[in-house]
This record gives C-alpha cells, sequence and structure tokens, in this order.
C-alpha cells in the first residue's frame, strides 16, 4: 500500500479524534500543553493499536465484531456527551465550565470509541497481506498530530464560547459526541461502514 493512500486512510480514521480533542480544548480555561499532550497521545496510541488487533485477528472475528463495533461506539459516545449536556444544564450558567475529564478512565474510554473504526482497516489489511508497520506509525502520528491541533483549535474557540457561559460550551461538546457516536452508526447500518 502506498503512503499517499496510507495517509488518506489515517486522516479518516483521526477525525472522530479530531473533533473530541477539540471539545476538551472548548473546555480548557488555560492552554495547558501537557493535557493537551497526554490527551492526543491517548488517541494517537489507540487509534495505531487497534489496526494491529484488527491485522492480528485477520477474518476469524470479522463478522462477529462488524455486527457490534458501531452500536458499543454509540453507546460509550451518547453516554459521555449525555453526561457532559446534563452536567452543564444541572449546574449553575454563571459557573464556569467544567473541563472535560482527563481521568483515565473518561479519556480511555473516549479513546477507545473513536478508535474502534481502525480495527476494520487492521482487518482490512490482514485480508490485503499487508505489512502492518508503516500504516501504524502513519495512524497514530497523524492522529496525534490532529488530536493536538484539535485542542489548540477548541480552546481557541473558548473566549468566544464563553460568554454564552457553561451551558453552551458543555452542550456543544456533548452533541459534538453524540453526533460522532451517530454518525459511526449511520456509516455501518446504512453504508456498510467501508474504508
Amino acid at each position: 500500500m502506498d503512503t499517499p493512500t496510507v495517509l488518506v486512510i489515517a486522516v479518516g480514521l483521526a477525525m472522530d479524534a479530531f473533533a473530541v480533542s477539540v471539545t476538551y480544548g472548548l473546555s480548557f480555561r488555560h492552554r495547558r500543553h501537557g493535557d493537551a499532550f497526554k490527551i492526543a497521545a491517548a488517541f494517537g496510541l489507540f487509534q495505531a493499536g487497534m489496526p494491529v488487533l484488527g491485522w492480528l485477528a485477520g477474518l476469524t472475528f470479522r463478522h462477529w465484531f462488524e455486527a457490534y463495533d458501531h452500536w458499543v461506539a454509540l453507546g460509550l459516545l451518547c453516554f459521555i456527551g449525555g453526561k457532559m449536556i446534563y452536567d452543564g444544564w444541572r449546574s449553575n450558567p454563571s459557573e464556569e465550565p467544567a473541563a472535560l475529564s482527563h481521568a483515565p478512565g473518561t479519556l480511555l474510554l473516549l479513546a477507545l470509541a473513536t478508535s474502534i473504526d481502525a480495527v476494520a482497516v487492521g482487518l482490512a489489511l490482514s485480508v490485503l497481506q499487508v505489512s502492518i508497520g508503516e500504516p501504524v506509525l502513519v495512524i497514530g502520528v497523524v492522529t496525534f498530530v490532529l488530536s493536538y491541533a484539535g485542542i489548540v483549535l477548541g480552546h481557541e474557540l473558548t473566549a468566544w464560547l464563553r460568554r454564552h457561559g457553561r451551558r453552551a460550551i458543555q452542550t456543544a461538546g456533548g452533541l459534538i459526541l453524540i453526533g460522532i457516536g451517530v454518525r459511526i452508526a449511520y456509516s455501518h447500518i446504512v453504508t456498510g461502514g467501508g474504508i
């Protein structure tokens, strides 16, 4: 598989992580490079690791996984997004918006939910008997870079959104996560979820 093709696949896979990263950036009061690096690294590692799992699994579990992966992603993202919206509307609108949790559990769920589609890429590479080394490296690096950029972009948008208070930021972030989940489910149910 040539490098331009791998880059296109990597960018496509990284879009969900990018959108979630924007959500993280929206909730940062101050630019925090350490947190941004940690979040981007988590997304990059998961996005790189999932194709390896798919590649190793080959065709053995393909039909089972393809039948349920979109429901798992939809459930995780809707749960976290719904909780953000609920928390935003439950609290005092004049308070500062709470950051999307950096707790390992939340970050793990988001990294998993946004990288599930990458397993299908690994399965495809396995079927095509393509070496997994270069694609995994490119996917991980592209996801890291776009995730970090998403956090910075989200932080820059915060000044504008902050005028509308906590509810607008929490609701925007929650709707982004739910939208990603719906898009993943839609692509698998309606269009077959091709890579």
